[in-house]
């Protein structure tokens, strides 16, 4: 029978690329696994990471099958970005792609008596044809999901195939209130005395159907009666098995757990499960912890999932990578409908190598994950357009989209457009259906930009089911003020955010789904903004799981059935002013306001209520209730409040941008702009902009004052930005750029000559 042995403890690593060694070094670092080397660097702020090829080793006996014949494979559970295993001195395999499953037959490699030595050089350098090519978060580097020995017998299920199980479950629902379970394995090196037993089971373990089939011609269809079904309120499971037996002898077995679930989306009725329609509501998520990194325990992976399910999510976008089978599996049994994607982002490599990869990667996402019945949707690519459009970048679409068909027709596909996608786009149609990345309120336009231009978009194409794959803003809790604006870092301003976007979610049940970006602050060690370095801050929870931002609970109000009250502003502690307004989320018609035991007032609200009161000296005792539920914080009035509630960054952005105006001079600012030949202007892009340092100045300090953001080439997320224009730049930055602010660019550029 199979045997699974982990491999995760007592691992030599050291972070230097030595070389292959001939034996268990002794002077290298002892690690356990899951383990990364950017678990620090690859957030602590210092603007990049230590990306490289560095060495793992471990010694491992051969395990033995009972008839003494056998197969021994060695299992990856990630490796990123690109690995190179050994045994004894040889090459098993060569793997690219950091985030899927790989496994390599390395019994051939393996000594009988003695210790063998397991070796993987694993690299995170950038790599022409692997992607992430360049994106808004770490690429960390390490065995951060574990290792495995996997000994089977020679007659087993397939192990060779992308990383899957080798053993395919579809469940479908009969129209009779019974589920067909269609079932297929793959069976390796077996004759006509194997056969492949089959089992269902249901939640409590109690077999209610079966079937059996020769090794050579595996599939079948199995019917359950009265099958319950799976959904993200009552996520049921059924274990399915597949048994591969050679007369009274069990040789393999594989099992999975799946769900029974029809679903569908409707332009203008959004998603259906089960015949019911459901609007998707929920959050995307990055895989990463504070000082952790990528290299996550199962437990880990859960406490997330719970974190989401508290909020009240029914959805997640599992962004930009394919992640843990632990949390795969936490969200089959806690209910999310799962957006699982590659990562074809951002940077479009015309190689075909990179192609090749987008290929292969997709192939491994959707073979590896294919029983899991939260998986709903696959994602093939995000923001692909940062970087322009060509032919070749439709072309590629178009075959991604065909391959995901091919391999399993029973999921929609998806893509995640860049917000200046045109809505006469030739991507648009490509996929089942799609979803647009937004920042308006935040990178450009207003908050109350969203709603409008969804209207617009449905009216536009009927004929799309549209969603909403990203949107959010910064919230640092550190940062706060009575007069919350964009670009202010302020919680305040977050949760103002999601209070509108919450409510233009709901009064908008056709939109498919919405994934706030992000559930929780993650690393990205290019960034600089905010005051906060190294991260990406627009979580609804802080990087390290310990705080919920105030944008937490409007959610939690909005999508949460559980009666729920919450003040907002208590990290807002000390406040200055004759009066100050005390905002309350609750999911309750009602809610009442005591100010140090004295009642304020009570009101009536749909889940925003919004009091003002008058601070008595000193410290202030704040409650809110609603029936039986009750939340305190404490504020204390004070003459001036703290200067760490502002950003520096703040003022002087706004004194930048006037004093920008006058360096200008006084040329017409509204007339038609110019584009003389031989000059720089703002159809220009980035990377043609910076062949002239005094021009990539004044790029560097546009972009730094409308959008608060460092570029600098061949930093941080230059290679992300360096194909854009700046006139999209500008555009996308919206009312953030004053009026006349992209001719009065154009102005300054058009003095310096190509």
């Amino acid at each position: 029978m199979r045997n699974l042995i982990h491999l995760n403890q007592d691992w030599r690593f050291i972070q230097k690329d030595v070389g292959l060694p001939d034996h268990l070094p002794a002077d290298w670092r002892k690690v356990d696994l899951p383990h990364t080397w950017n678990e620090i660097d690859g957030h602590d702020g210092n603007g990049s990471y230590d990306r490289g090829r560095y060495w793992y080793a471990k010694s491992f006996k051969t395990p033995v099958q009972p008839l003494g014949k056998g197969r021994v494979y060695v299992e990856i559970l990630a490796a990123g970005q690109q690995a190179t295993v050994y045994v004894n001195g040889r090459e098993a395999v060569y793997h690219e792609g950091g985030y899927s499953i790989f496994r390599a037959d390395i019994t051939d490699l393996c000594k009988e008596k003695e210790e063998n030595l397991l070796v993987v050089a694993c690299s995170n350098a950038y790599k022409d044809s692997v992607y992430p090519q360049s994106a808004d978060f770490t690429f960390y580097g390490g065995l951060y999901r574990g290792v495995n020995l996997i000994s089977v017998p020679d007659a087993h299920f397939d192990l060779d195939y992308y990383g899957g199980l080798g053993f395919q479950v579809t469940p479908r629902v009969c129209e009779c209130g019974a589920a067909a379970f269609e079932m297929e394995a793959w069976v390796k090196n077996a004759d006509e005395n194997f056969t492949v037993m089959y089992s269902i089971q249901d939640a409590l373990g109690r077999e209610v159907a079966g079937a059996v089939r020769p090794a050579q011609d595996t599939r079948v269809t199995v019917y359950v009666p009265d099958a319950i079904k799976w959904d993200m309120d009552h996520p049921y499971l059924y274990t399915v098995t597949a048994l591969l037996q050679r007369r009274n002898e069990a040789y393999d077995e594989v099992s999975v757990r799946t769900g029974v679930r029809s679903f569908s989306c409707d332009p203008d009725k959004g998603f259906i499960i089960n015949g019911v329609e459901t609007p998707l509501r929920g959050v995307s998520r990055h895989q990463d912890r504070l000082y952790v990194g990528n290299a996550l325990s199962r437990q880990e992976h859960y406490e997330d999932a719970e974190i989401i399910k508290e909020l009240g999510a029914n959805t997640i976008r599992l962004a930009h990578y394919q992640h843990s089978q632990d949390f795969y599996d936490a969200c089959d049994e806690l209910g999310f409908a799962v957006w699982a994607e590659i990562p074809f982002i951002s940077v479009f490599n015309t190689d075909l190598a990179a192609h090749e990869n987008c290929i292969s990667q997709m192939k491994e996402l959707i073979i590896q994950n294919y029983n899991h019945p939260s998986i709903m949707f696959w994602g093939i690519s995000n923001e692909i357009l940062i970087g322009g459009i060509s032919d070749k970048l439709v072309e590629n679409h178009v075959e991604l989209n065909a391959l995901c068909k091919k391999l399993d027709p029973s999921r929609l596909t998806t893509i995640a457009h860049v917000s200046m996608t045109p809505a006469n786009s030739p991507m648009h149609g490509i996929t089942d259906i799609e979803s647009y990345n937004h920042y308006f309120g935040w990178y450009g336009g207003r908050m109350e930009d969203n709603g409008p231009w969804l209207d617009e978009f449905h009216r536009t194409h009927p004929e799309i089911c549209l969603g909403l794959s990203e949107y959010g803003c910064e919230g640092i809790v550190t940062y706060h003020g009575p007069n919350p604006a964009c670009k202010d870092y302020s919680e305040e301003y977050q949760a103002l955010y999601h209070e509108h976007m919450a409510k233009v979610l709901e009064e908008r049940p056709w939109i498919w789904s919405s994934h706030v970006w992000n559930m929780f602050d993650f690393g990205c060690a290019a960034r600089d903004e905010g005051g906060v370095s190294g991260r990406n801050n627009k979580g609804l929870v802080t990087m390290d799981r310990k705080t919920k931002k105030d944008s937490y609970f409007i959610y939690k109000a909005y999508w949460n059935k559980e009666p729920m009250v919450h003040i907002c502003g208590r990290r807002y502690a000390q406040r200055a002013g004759e009066r100050t307004k005390i905002r309350v989320y609750s999911n309750q018609p009602a809610v009442t306001l005591y100010l140090n035991g004295k009642k304020v007032e009570e009101k009536s609200a749909d889940k925003v209520f919004v009091f003002t009161v008058a601070l008595e000296d000193g410290f202030n005792t704040i409650v809110a209730a609603t029936g039986n539920l009750k939340d305190t914080i404490v504020l204390q009035k004070v003459e001036k409040e703290p200067s760490i509630y502002v950003l520096p960054e703040v003022n002087e952005r706004a004194e930048g941008v006037a004093n920008w105006f006058k360096l200008t001079g006084d040329m017409d600012l509204k007339a038609p702009m110019e584009f003389p030949e031989g000059k720089y202007s703002v159809k220009d892009t980035m990377e043609e902009i910076a062949k002239c340092p005094q021009a990539m100045e004044v790029v560097a300090e546009a972009i730094k004052l409308t959008m608060n953001m460092k570029v600098t080439p061949g930093e941080g997320m230059w290679d992300m930005l360096k194909a854009m224009t700046m006139e999209t730049a500008i555009s996308m930055a919206g009312s953030l750029a004053p009026e006349g602010f992209l001719e009065s660019l154009n102005a300054k550029l058009i003095r310096f000559d190509k």
